[in-house]
């Protein structure tokens, strides 16, 4: 499997790049956090890692950490907005149970 982008998240993760003036692209992996157990983390990537698995969606590049992979593989990142709130979205085809704020999940 792979870690994908929608072209939404692609287009703003390539924008915020450009604004910021520096970039490889986006990391993604998960920490221990939250009441169901482990929460996604994001972050740009100015220096690639040697155990990075990279994934090319869209003409954006999404590393992500040998460790993380297992929790992610297959998951697909999406950006939106719905009313005044707007952020990046995980469809995570491993998720067993997540939290009633969507910010934890478990596998």
């Amino acid at each position: 499997m792979a870690i994908t982008l929608t072209e939404q998240a692609a287009r703003h993760v390539a924008n915020f790049l450009q604004k910021r003036g520096k970039g490889l692209g986006l990391r993604l992996g998960v920490r221990t956090s939250g009441c169901s157990g482990m929460a996604y983390k994001l972050e740009f990537v100015d220096e690639a890692i040697e155990d990075d698995e990279v994934y090319e969606s869209h003409g954006v590049k999404v590393y992500v950490d040998a460790k993380s992979l297992p929790y992610l593989d297959g998951t697909e990142l999406d950006y939106g907005k719905e009313g005044l709130n707007e952020g990046f979205r995980f469809n995570n085809p491993n998720i067993k149970n997540q939290c009633g704020c969507g910010e934890s999940f478990n596998v």
